[in-house]
């Protein structure tokens, strides 16, 4: 296993899975463009020689194919995959003792080495020196985007109670002091909250170390979704094939990772308007107020590598994290939620926005009539803790005789359409916490979530196109057909305030109830532009669940309300228009596009690149 991102570029170099930059890339927006083509043309990882403004090289492309992931952890995953065994079968150990003598070294691994000096103290260097990435026209300044913030629970400090998290730093921009002070964005269900609101109750300052590189383990620890109170330095530890060496010395309260790239150590003090920042939902976050991480030393290594990924509308680097930690996870998902056999946070839909899930029903067998009642359990439990909690859309079915894939996304959406009862089936939880990146909601970190749940035989054959294309539509409406019981239609700019619904589209709702093959075609969307949205899976999930908030924006044809349940008899309607009080869309500058070409005219690796 690779100790540091030194070993690393040497080995996938001798591979020859690594390609070196020699000419100089600017780090606002012309190193990120690059990287997104990359990694959508599967290249290599890629070491950025000459960064202007600083001295140090970038790494892109890490983490960017199953194959170079896979390479990477090759000699780690067997011992993680005994964990996992052992979690799921605790008897497994007396079943096959050979297979388990090594687990007293894979226990030995989770633990910390603590060390009196690293690499990483090599030299001391200023904010200003580090890379300042900025991947988008309208980012409010340099950050750093795959950062290991580490810090210890104040009442329980030490590597048993700490947090590594992904969380991201602002380097430069808005009001923040040069040299002094960064911004640190964590989201709401994230561990670094306890940690912090302790600090305040206690009426002291929250400790902060950044990590940037050191061992790749390192990077995928802190953004695996462990439940509160598991610190990810110990998963790192197994992933890492050795104990992590952390470096504990009388300059600072926390320790520090010794083979770390670089290492920002500070304390959080007050807040400041952090952003705007091009985020993984493919739409800008906006300036609000988040902790301000005031620094005292910055470090680095002689032969320090900036490692760095952009993030934008899906499929991005992180969706191949989130697929790896997926297969790292997946046997254990039912240890978790009991009952629940798959689950999906769908890429394309920006992970948090849609979850799909199959789970089991066997409440009460004896019925005649199968229908939801042990899966909206599960659900509530999907709801209730991990990442899974911070889901906007919730969708799942009971498993029948033959299994059902929630990666296979189109079948999925037949299954469930054909079976959900939608006067049933549509359970609201309104005015509740949401992802602090989803600006749908009512208010920031507030909206609304619907878990919708479907089982037992269909309820209705769903509509063709050829069904659409012989209906005659009320309202001089053109629908397209995207797949089988799902209709796109488009309207006119949203222009309504937040928290209110439209009228036009109630008035829709009650139009289409008179039409009789409304039943076939149980989803209706509404949308700026139909053919951009027909024109794939990725693009109606992008547009249909980015854009729309549960509660504000599903209207029902034969809507109702009864002993407060909310019903559609016939089809519900999503306004997944862009609304007029969401965040920008993300878009390349024409301009950055034309220096970079430019630049791959001098480059022949870059050239091979885009």
């Amino acid at each position: 296993m690779y100790k540091n991102l030194q070993e690393l570029v040497n080995a996938l170099e001798q591979v020859g899975d690594l390609v070196r930059i020699k000419v100089e890339v600017d780090p606002n927006q012309e190193i990120a463009a690059i990287q997104r083509r990359a990694f959508q043309s599967k290249a290599p990882a890629i070491l950025f020689e000459r960064v202007k403004n600083s001295p140090f090289p970038m790494l892109a492309n890490l983490f960017a194919t199953k194959k170079r992931l896979n390479f990477i952890f090759a000699s780690t995953l067997k011992n993680l995959e005994l964990i996992f065994k052992l979690k799921l079968d605790p008897l497994a150990i007396l079943k096959q003792p050979p297979t388990w003598t090594k687990l007293p070294f894979i226990g030995l691994q989770t633990i910390p080495q603590t060390v009196k000096t690293g690499p990483v103290l090599e030299q001391e260097i200023n904010i200003s020196h580090l890379p300042h990435l900025v991947s988008w026209p309208l980012d409010g300044g340099a950050y750093i985007t795959l950062p290991q913030v580490y810090t210890e629970h104040p009442l329980k400090p030490g590597f048993f109670h700490s947090n590594l998290g992904m969380y991201r730093v602002q380097l430069s921009g808005n009001n923040y002091e040069p040299d002094k002070e960064v911004g640190l964005h964590y989201q709401i269900h994230r561990g670094i909250g306890i940690h912090h609101q302790t600090a305040l109750r206690l009426n002291q300052p929250l400790f902060v170390n950044v990590f940037v590189g050191g061992p790749p383990a390192m990077t995928i620890a802190a953004m695996m979704p462990l439940p509160e109170g598991i610190s990810e330095l110990l998963f790192a530890g197994i992933l890492n094939g050795r104990r992590i060496k952390m470096i504990k010395t009388p300059a600072h309260p926390l320790p520090l990772s010794a083979e770390a790239d670089f290492c920002l150590c500070g304390y959080i003090d007050g807040v400041k308007q952090e952003g705007p920042f091009g985020d993984h939902l493919g739409y800008y976050s906006l300036k609000h107020d988040f902790p301000v991480l005031k620094v005292q030393k910055v470090y680095a290594r002689k032969d320090a590598i900036w490692p760095f990924t952009t993030v934008g509308r899906p499929p991005q680097e992180d969706t191949l994290f989130g697929e790896f930690v997926h297969d790292l996870t997946k046997e254990v998902v039912p240890q978790i939620f009991s009952g629940v056999k798959q689950i999906h946070a769908v890429d394309a839909a920006g992970v948090h926005p849609l979850l799909l899930a199959v789970g089991r029903e066997s409440y009460v067998p004896f019925c005649p009539e199968e229908q939801p009642q042990e899966i909206l359990t599960q659900a509530m439990h999907l709801l209730g803790q991990t990442q899974t909690s911070l889901s906007k859309y919730l969708f799942i079915v009971a498993e029948d005789k033959e299994k059902i894939d929630p990666y296979n996304i189109p079948i999925f959406f037949n299954y469930f359409l054909e079976r959900i009862d939608l006067k049933r089936d549509l359970h609201f939880i309104t005015r509740t916490t949401m992802d602090t990146l989803d600006y749908t909601g009512i208010n920031l970190n507030q909206g609304s979530k619907l878990i919708a749940a479907a089982c037992g035989t269909p309820k209705r054959a769903l509509g063709q196109k050829q069904d659409l294309e012989k209906t005659s539509w009320p309202l001089n409406l053109k629908p397209l057909w995207f797949a089988p019981g799902i209709v796109i239609i488009g309207a006119d700019k949203h222009t309504l305030p937040r928290d209110q619904q439209d009228i036009a589209l109630q008035k829709l709702g009650k139009a289409l109830m008179n039409v009789p093959e409304i039943s076939k075609f149980p989803l209706w969307v509404v949308v700026d532009d139909p053919c951009f949205t027909v024109a794939s899976w990725d693009n109606f999930l992008w547009v249909t669940f980015t854009r729309s908030d549960p509660a504000t924006d599903i209207y029902g044809v034969g809507e109702f309300i009864h002993c407060k349940h909310w019903g559609a008899q016939k089809a519900i309607i999503i306004d997944a228009r862009l609304k007029s009080y969401q965040a920008p869309v993300l878009e390349e500058d024409p301009q950055v596009i034309k220096n970079i070409k430019k630049l791959a005219e001098k480059d022949k690796n870059l050239r091979k690149i885009i």
